[in-house]
């Protein structure tokens, strides 16, 4: 296990108070709604991320995996096991619509459904369904909230539980019972948690990319300036590694002009890092500008390092695939030309507007250059009476 750094990234998903947030208290000890991790030496990220090391009693097995530097069990002290970030947004359709472009922040996901309501709600289709576009092969269902029903009801709401992910092509999904308010069957859940999924391989000899969800000047006011600190950047790599030392480039950086740095630090919650891989979220201290990075005015760029990023893009050639199970009847209209669409490319949103439609093939002009490679996922949303609404997703082409 990586000393500094997690090894896994799981987005919590759900309809809206089917407990996701309970459940990551439950895990983690935080409230994911304000659980800004405050990182020594001042460096502080603010996403929707919520870390933690999950532990093992050897002498109790399954009843030894916990969240408690004691086991629960016996009392023997616990030994490290896996270290775990929990993803979550502040919008629900954020988080999708991330989920959606393909970006690799998220490596499984934790759907939550509430055993004392009917299965599916709304937003627990659309987030499965942008689980199942988006590339996620492997999820763990959390049937939440069991104190509040019988054993009959349990077992007709898990029913409806293993119909719905059957119609949705996920068959053979662990559902595991757990009251997340009375922490029953939190041994079974982190026992899952760590073993089902697989760890992001750390290939070093892949281009490094990552993804900014946050950018800010860790200055205090009236610093003096031989004292400044660079801008920070926080975010996801997705593949390759990142070094102190190393020469990076941000993209599509400022006035369509890419950024170029040094790194100077690099940093996540349980400390400090010499290198970085994929796995959690990492703050990386840069020789910029603080003021370019104060109050995330960077969030949604790509970093890679220096001459490998691809040139931005004004325009895309996008092959569109429609999800008609989301869409509102006001957004079953066909596309029409001039039609304003957000597009999310990674971490950031860039307004379109549609200059063509031919069948699937659809091109787009935007208002702000973005970085995108040929055959990458977009996610596309549109306007519905209900504002913007997720659409479906597009494969660039040349």
């Amino acid at each position: 296990m990586n000393a500094s750094q997690s090894e896994i990234n799981l987005g919590v998903i759900g309809h809206v108070d089917h407990g996701k947030t309970s459940l990551t208290r439950m895990l983690t000890g935080k409230w994911t709604d304000t659980h800004s991790e405050e990182l020594k030496r001042g460096i502080s990220i603010r996403l929707g991320y919520a870390d933690i090391v999950f532990k093992y009693c050897p002498n109790c097995e399954l009843d030894g995996f916990t969240n408690l530097d004691k086991c629960p069990k016996c009392g023997a002290k616990t030994e490290p096991y896996k270290r775990v970030s929990f993803v979550d947004s502040p919008g629900h359709e954020s988080l999708m619509a991330t989920m959606l472009s393909g970006v690799a922040i998220i490596n499984g996901a934790i759907l939550v459904v509430a055993a004392n309501e009917q299965c599916p709600q709304p937003r627990t289709v659309e987030h499965l369904l942008a689980a199942k576009y988006s590339g996620i092969d492997k999820l763990i269902v959390v049937q939440n909230k069991i104190d509040l029903v019988t054993e009959e009801q349990a077992k007709e709401n898990y029913n409806q539980i293993k119909k719905f992910l059957t119609e949705i092509g996920f068959e053979n999904v662990p559902i595991i019972p757990v009251s997340a308010n009375h922490s029953i069957n939190k041994d079974v859940l982190i026992y899952a948690l760590t073993n089902y999924f697989s760890n992001p391989i750390c290939d070093a000899n892949k281009q490094m990319k990552m993804y900014v969800v946050r950018s800010f000047d860790v200055n205090k006011p009236g610093q003096e300036i031989d004292k400044l600190i660079g801008g920070v950047i926080g975010g996801s790599i997705v593949s390759g590694k990142l070094k102190i030392g190393d020469t990076i480039e941000i993209a599509p950086g400022v006035d369509n002009k890419n950024l170029i740095a040094k790194v100077l630090s690099l940093n996540t919650e349980f400390g400090k890092l010499d290198e970085a891989c994929p796995g959690g979220l990492i703050a990386i201290g840069t020789s910029l500008d603080p003021s370019i990075a104060q109050n995330d005015k960077l969030k949604g760029q790509i970093v890679g390092h220096l001459g490998e990023l691809p040139k931005p893009r004004m325009e895309l050639n996008i092959d569109l695939h429609i999800i008609d199970r989301l869409l509102l009847d006001d957004m079953k209209k066909p596309l029409q030309v001039k039609e304003a669409l957000i597009i999310t490319v990674g971490t950031g949103t860039v307004v379109g507007t549609v200059i063509s439609v031919k069948g699937n093939l659809i091109k787009f002009a935007m208002r702000s250059s973005t970085i995108v490679e040929d055959g990458q996922k977009v996610s596309l949303s549109r306007r519905s009476s209900n504002g913007w609404r997720l659409y479906g997703y597009g494969i660039v082409q040349k």
